[in-house]
């Protein structure tokens, strides 16, 4: 006589791959959308292919950077406002790779929670896709990875992996020299990094992330969970034109540490503080903290998301282009003998 089987399934350990299985068919459509030349396939393969000759390269070097998106996370979990968090996430990572002179190709991302929450993670991905589209890469494929015991109810941890491609000895930074421009493309806020600061800054003023924003409209977590400003395409239009030496993400270390990446041994960057308007968010953290200027400029971007290092004689008409590509461009300063950052002025 033949008795019922009930032994331990994977699903009773809290791995759900039925949940999985859909997930990959709701965020097709929008990977979908993502699609470019040079991809090549779907998702749900062992790995993800990208033809750089469909692309249009002929003699390409790869690029390639990964980036998290830091303990902003905390608050789109606790805000429950995870539907631009993807965005950041390939900010974060795209930025990086166009600063190298490579256009953004193809992105894979990794999400890792304890348990599935279909909507949730559809949310997310979703707008890891959007970033991508806005920065002309594909989203070609990723992981899922649901862990029982490793993450507390509702959090997930996100990474991003971007490869870019540019032809050989078009890489950046190349050909800086004293006398050159700096350009200054404008953030529109914290964008990824400062957020554990940013959350004690929020604890020592006693507001909820609820509460209204006492520098914008809207709440304050809504506020502070403004996606990362995608420069990918200004940038490459600006590379393409000609005349861009060097870019700096401005990311963790802030205007301090940054701009210094891209300059040679015995160049400085000389940075007029009084160039441009600090925006309130910064204001409000650094009073709320009584923070010193300097510990401000390298901690956040203050307001400067990108920086462009051009030549003299092209300032002009690649500060027309990238503010006919949206942008609010700032004439910051130049590069200078000597080392690191040198400021003038003070943050207005």
């Amino acid at each position: 006589m033949a008795t019922g089987h009930k032994g331990l399934t994977y699903a009773d350990a809290g791995v759900d791959i039925d949940a999985g299985n859909q997930l990959v068919d709701r965020i097709k459509p929008a990977a979908k959308a993502t699609s470019r030349s040079g991809t090549m396939g779907g998702l749900g393969g062992f790995g993800a292919l990208f033809d750089l000759k469909a692309a249009g390269y002929q003699d390409p070097i790869l690029v390639a950077a990964t980036d998290g998106v830091g303990t902003k996370l905390r608050i789109a979990i606790d805000t429950g406002h995870v539907d631009t968090i993807g965005i950041d996430l390939v900010a974060m990572c795209v930025n990086d790779l166009v600063c190298q002179g490579a256009e953004p190709l193809f992105f894979l991302d990794y999400f890792a929670t304890g348990k599935l929450e279909l909507d949730q993670a559809s949310r997310i991905i979703t707008g890891i896709a959007q970033g991508c589209a806005d920065s002309g890469c594909a989203l070609i494929g990723g992981e899922t990875a649901e862990m029982p015991g490793m993450y507390h109810k509702g959090d997930f941890d996100l990474a991003g992996f971007a490869v870019g491609a540019m032809e050989r000895g078009q890489d950046l930074p190349k050909g800086v020299r004293q006398g050159d421009v700096i350009l200054g493309l404008a953030s529109n806020g914290v964008h990824s990094n400062g957020y554990s600061f940013v959350r004690k800054v929020v604890e020592l003023s006693g507001l909820g992330w609820d509460a209204p924003s006492p520098f914008s409209d809207g709440t304050l977590g809504q506020a502070l969970l403004t996606p990362t400003r995608l420069y990918v395409k200004q940038a490459l239009a600006a590379i393409r034109a000609g005349g861009v030496h060097g870019l700096a993400h401005i990311t963790g270390g802030g205007l301090t540490e940054n701009p210094p990446r891209v300059l040679p041994e015995g160049l400085a960057c000389e940075i007029d503080l009084g160039a441009w308007q600090l925006p309130p968010v910064f204001r409000w953290l650094a009073t709320t903290a009584d923070m010193s200027e300097p510990e401000l400029l390298k901690t956040f971007n203050c307001g400067i998301g990108m920086i462009l290092v051009v030549a003299e004689d092209r300032a002009k008409d690649l500060t027309r282009l990238l503010e006919g590509e949206g942008e609010t461009v700032t004439r910051l300063g130049r590069v200078i003998e000597g080392q690191g950052v040198v400021y003038k002025g003070k943050l207005l």
